[in-house]
């Protein structure tokens, strides 16, 4: 007698919420870290290696941001590292004509490599528990990226799912969800190359300082911030007093080891910080690839009313300034003339 079939509705299985097709899979190992310049520009991510539950609120001019702590503290600025890591993956393929989605999937070694983080039990640890703060902390703001404003709340992470474990218990696949600004800034191509010697730094605010610095300094030769200025946008807890104390053995020790960079660090009599361009070569110079004459009238069509060599210069300026070569210039190119439509509509 043939078993009867078991109803839907009663199988052991959860239903697949997130199906394969859906996520992208994370296996460009060596693609260049990449940071969303929002952080960058803004204070978000905590220094302090204690858990940090105090709620924060900067603003700079018109842009103001709040940030929220969980339970597990505010996300700190190493926890950030989740972010660097998945966004250089989705801009290193997009630069390679692949799809990419808010849904990805990836191996935690590779992140800890990645990101020059320890292995072991205890670095797992350690990434699990920043797993928790990015998803945790939550950020109201009325910044825009990508060309759109998120009016709610949002966590810097919308969903963690640890996949597999080992029979030991340590996670091997993750899968995330990214916030939709995040995922708006990556479409817009709003990031920038960071120096992989970003995670050899040591000092929370070490990091923080070489942000700022990377965000603002970029390819000029000389950038200075007023020590006060540096203190807000840094986000740092310590008075004034005891940050001119910081920023003064940064610079010291930059003095002595040129650890930090691309920028070297100055901090000067009249409480000025000077950051200099350590080369005069340009930061991740590349050369783009020609484009081919069928793309010039795609590109019309998706930026209308732009003069599109003028888009053209641009684009090879950005790809220049953020060590971009794509193995398809073409399709590259469309995909930015699509973000500059987006992001200022039809010329006036």
């Amino acid at each position: 007698m043939t078993a009867p079939a078991i109803p839907a509705a009663t199988s052991p299985l959860d239903p697949d919420r997130y199906p394969q097709g859906d996520f992208f899979i994370c296996d460009i190992l060596d693609a260049a870290p990449k940071g969303d310049m929002a952080p960058m520009e803004h204070p978000i991510f905590s220094l302090s290696t204690r858990p940090e539950r105090r709620r924060r609120r900067y603003e700079n001019g018109r842009n103001w941001i709040e940030v929220r702590p969980s339970d597990e503290g505010l996300a700190t600025i190493h926890d950030r590292d989740v972010l660097i890591f998945c966004i250089s993956q989705l801009v290193a393929a997009m630069n390679d004509g692949r799809e990419p989605s808010r849904y990805v999937r990836f191996n935690a070694s590779d992140l800890l490599r990645a990101t020059n983080r320890a292995g072991g039990g205890a670095g797992y640890e350690r990434l699990q528990a920043a797993f928790a703060r990015l998803q945790g902390t939550q950020i109201v703001t009325n910044i825009v990226t990508g060309g759109q404003e998120i009016t709610t709340a949002f966590s810097l992470i919308d969903q963690v799912r640890i996949v597999r474990r080992t029979d030991g218990g340590r996670m091997v696949e993750v899968e995330a969800k990214l916030s939709d600004w995040t995922w708006n800034a990556i479409r817009a191509h709003e990031v920038l190359t960071l120096h992989r010697d970003y995670f050899r730094l040591r000092r929370p605010l070490e990091r923080r300082v070489y942000e700022i610095a990377r965000k603002h300094c970029g390819l000029q030769p000389e950038w200075r911030i007023s020590l006060g200025k540096l203190h807000l946008k840094c986000g740092s807890a310590s008075d004034l007093r005891v940050f001119r104390q910081q920023v003064a053995r940064i610079a010291a020790a930059d003095a002595e080891h040129a650890h930090m960079p691309d920028y070297a660090v100055e901090l000067a009599e009249n409480d000025m910080v000077i950051f200099r361009l350590r080369r005069e070569a340009p930061l991740y110079e590349v050369e783009v690839g020609r484009l081919t004459p069928e793309t010039y009238p795609e590109a019309r069509a998706l930026a209308p009313g732009w003069d599109v060599y003028a888009i053209e210069a641009e684009w090879r300026r950005w790809c220049e300034a953020e060590e971009i070569e794509p193995r398809h210039p073409d399709r590259h190119f469309l995909k930015f003339c699509v973000s500059w439509s987006e992001k200022r509509g039809r010329p006036r």
